[in-house]
């Protein structure tokens, strides 16, 4: 069994935990309300511009062009082409993508943020990409999930959302599980462990993203407006 086979194992129960979320569970049933829909997206943009500069600090830390390619492509990817399921939601919703830019943070989205970031300027390339794959992961597995027990036709609200997922990402996600697996065949005992650490606390909290959408969470004292 390869290292990211055994990250999957210990994994199960939040990954099935994930698949029976009652957000994820509306995306399969079409059924969401928009404040749900408009504060994932809200949080997800941010969350993603993280992702591509935690990716960019992966890029000063590699070694070779190989390595490099790697992660630039991934960026492109939520540049180009991640805006798309963002889009479907977005649009159930009733808003515009661009009116759910720039928004501050609620607290889970922070905490994974930081735990991300954390990470990055401080681990080893292998951390960093074992922090990292919990998102593409889960969500592929998501996407497959939905096509399978949905089999949905255009007229779903959330076809566009759930195809997109579902039909990509195998190969970008075997490639990920890949590095992982190459950089931990010459780790040491101490970095798999924080390796296998960063990827739990990171499966955590993507169900502490759907969680957050779900209830629509804020910080629990709210600021206070300027007094002029």
């Amino acid at each position: 069994m390869s290292f990211t086979q055994e990250l999957r194992q210990q994994a199960e129960g939040i990954f099935q935990a994930i698949f029976d979320h009652p957000f994820v569970k509306g995306i399969a049933k079409g059924k969401l309300a928009p404040e749900q829909l408009i504060h994932y997206v809200k949080q997800d943009f941010e969350y993603l511009n993280a992702y591509m500069r935690i990716y960019g600090i992966a890029i000063s830390k590699s070694t070779s062009r190989e390595e490099i390619a790697t992660f630039n492509e991934q960026i492109s990817f939520i540049l180009h082409s991640e805006v798309h399921p963002h889009q479907n939601f977005c649009a159930a919703a009733g808003v515009t993508y661009e009116e759910l830019q720039g928004y501050p943070l609620a607290p889970s989205a922070h905490h994974y943020i930081r735990h991300m970031l954390t990470v990055a300027h401080e681990g080893t390339l292998g951390e960093i990409m074992a922090v990292l794959l919990p998102c593409p992961w889960t969500y592929l597995e998501i996407g497959r999930k939905l096509l399978d027990e949905v089999k949905p036709d255009e007229s779903h609200p959330f076809y566009d959302w759930i195809y997109f997922y579902g039909n990509r990402g195998e190969d970008a996600t075997a490639k990920f599980c890949n590095r992982v697996d190459e950089w931990a065949g010459r780790a040491t005992a101490a970095e798999l462990e924080r390796m296998k650490e960063y990827f739990m606390l990171s499966c955590q909290l993507e169900y502490m993203f759907w969680d957050m959408a779900y209830k629509q969470e804020e910080w629990p004292v709210p600021l206070q407006a300027a007094v002029l």
